[in-house]
């Protein structure tokens, strides 16, 4: 008889504590196909394994915020109490710096409707300025 994978604490309880499991759920979840295929033990067909270990990363992911990441039952402990799991930081990203200040160039209304900010390499960035320069002679 086949494992179901299930934990007896209830449906999908590993991946809160199986980090590379979740990981490697995430995958098999962007690439469509069953964890026993990424494991290399599959053949492509999802067994009633993938099926609950999938069906259970689904319901892990519907507990989790889309905005911060973290699940509401992280920050209660055992009695339900209110527990600080995690400190708000704050970290500077360059790049995102570099895209806002671009972003503020751009016009508002039709002009600058479409508009996308890029980062690109700068050396990549001076190669198509070398292009363009010998273009035009």
């Amino acid at each position: 008889m086949e494992h179901s994978g299930r934990s007896p604490d209830g449906p999908g309880k590993r991946l809160i504590t199986d980090d590379r499991l979740r990981k490697e759920l995430a995958l098999c979840r962007e690439y469509r196909i069953p964890h026993s295929q990424f494991l290399g033990a599959g053949t492509g067909t999802w067994s009633e394994r993938d099926r609950a270990k999938a069906l259970a990363y689904e319901e892990y992911m519907r507990a989790v915020c889309p905005q911060c990441g973290t699940r509401e039952s992280e920050w209660s402990d055992e009695n339900g109490n209110y527990t600080e799991a995690y400190v708000a930081i704050s970290h500077k990203c360059f790049g995102c710096e570099e895209i806002a200040g671009k972003q503020a160039e751009i016009p508002d209304g039709k002009a600058g409707a479409g508009m996308k900010v890029l980062l690109l390499p700068a050396s990549v960035h001076a190669a198509q300025q070398v292009l363009e320069e010998l273009g035009a002679r």
